[in-house]
């Protein structure tokens, strides 16, 4: 949305985004009170050994993945492009950190650290291409999506590769599986990264240059920001956070499925950003909306598979919800909902049409 469609409709660029991100929120508590009713078991929480165990514990658990996707991809999609390799880049960064630590003689923390810094490079090449060579970011990140699959399964020898379960390979398992303060370790990893990256965007100059080069890239190079340097960062930035991913899924099954790791989870994360109230032209961003909208994901889709819901039929009802949401992000379909609700009668295309036909029907 423009400057000028969010002055005709009487919002300032900071209300468009308290309200665009205010609806995910809204989705999330509707279906939380659904399953207040239907399913009563959803809310119960027990402590065994120290440790908060029940459906929304898993919820947030199994949602740490799509959450810290989500960030990456918000501050990717904040510059007006999208990185559709995130999930290959996750299949290679847990099938490297499975290979090294189970077929060679390097520690845990070896292995992580040259597995995240494989997933930099990934996003770095995504970056150049983009920057670079001004390839489209669709067309960019679409070879390593396709390319990179096939990457981590000559890596792995189009085999799951399984990490020893020894108390040498113990903290790559607690990554996965253990639990601190009471919560699982990936959901206070997801937690920590997207505070941390809150307070950068937020507490410092990176999240205003970000939306300045989504927002308008040629004006921003015309004031003296490196726009190239920008996105070269918001791409290196995504798929760190598709490396952490990885890392995650592979320590909760303790081992590296290149076939099956991370499919369409670059789906999933462009949906929780875009759900969230982020734009795909760019600018504005918000963070607590796309990670509203991973949790929001996650519980919709637990929640089907409560209610018995097959596994090949969920993504119907999750795109339905999608749709919603974006819907009711819409400043259009709002305003025409409220003109409904005031009684004003008319045809909805005129509520639906842009400013300058309304004054150009007024001067008629």
């Amino acid at each position: 949305m423009t400057a000028p469609e969010i002055e005709s409709n009487g919002l300032s660029r900071s209300q468009l985004t308290r309200s665009t991100a205010i609806w995910p929120l809204f989705a999330l508590g509707a279906l939380l009170l659904l399953n207040a009713f239907a399913l009563p078991s959803f809310f119960e929480l027990e402590f065994l050994d120290g440790n908060l165990y029940g459906s929304l514990v898993d919820v947030l658990n199994r949602s740490s993945i799509g959450v810290v996707l989500a960030v990456g991809m918000t501050l990717v999609i904040a510059t007006g492009g999208v990185d559709l390799s995130v999930g290959s880049v996750l299949a290679i960064t847990g099938t490297v950190a499975a290979t090294l630590m189970a077929k060679t003689e390097l520690g845990v923390t070896t292995a992580v650290l040259i597995s995240i810094a494989v997933a930099m490079l990934a996003g770095a090449l995504n970056g150049l291409l983009v920057t670079s060579l001004k390839i489209e970011p669709v067309i960019a990140t679409l070879v390593l999506m396709v390319s990179g699959r096939g990457i981590a399964k000559y890596i792995a020898g189009e085999q799951v590769i399984s990490v020893p379960r020894d108390e040498a390979f113990a903290a790559f398992d607690w990554i996965g599986n253990g639990h601190l303060f009471g919560l699982p370790v990936p959901t206070l990893l997801a937690l920590s990264l997207a505070l941390v990256t809150f307070f950068v965007v937020r507490k410092t100059s990176i999240g205003l240059l970000i939306e300045s080069v989504g927002g308008n890239a040629a004006a921003s190079r015309a004031t003296g920001i490196n726009d190239r340097m920008v996105k070269l960062f918001v791409y290196v930035f995504a798929a760190f956070c598709a490396g952490v991913a990885g890392l995650i899924d592979t320590a909760y099954i303790n081992a590296s499925d290149p076939v099956n790791a991370g499919v369409f989870t670059e789906l999933d994360a462009i949906f929780a950003v875009l759900v969230g109230g982020t734009a795909l032209t760019g600018g504005r961003f918000s963070l607590t909306g796309s990670i509203v909208g991973a949790i929001l994901l996650q519980t919709l889709l637990t929640t089907m598979y409560a209610y018995g819901v097959a596994s090949d039929v969920a993504p119907v009802p999750k795109a339905g919800v999608i749709l919603i949401v974006c819907l009711l992000q819409s400043t259009k379909v709002r305003t025409w909902f409220r003109k409904r609700a005031r009684g004003q009668q008319g045809n909805p295309a005129t509520a639906f049409s842009s400013p300058a036909d309304s004054s150009s029907e007024e001067a008629s």
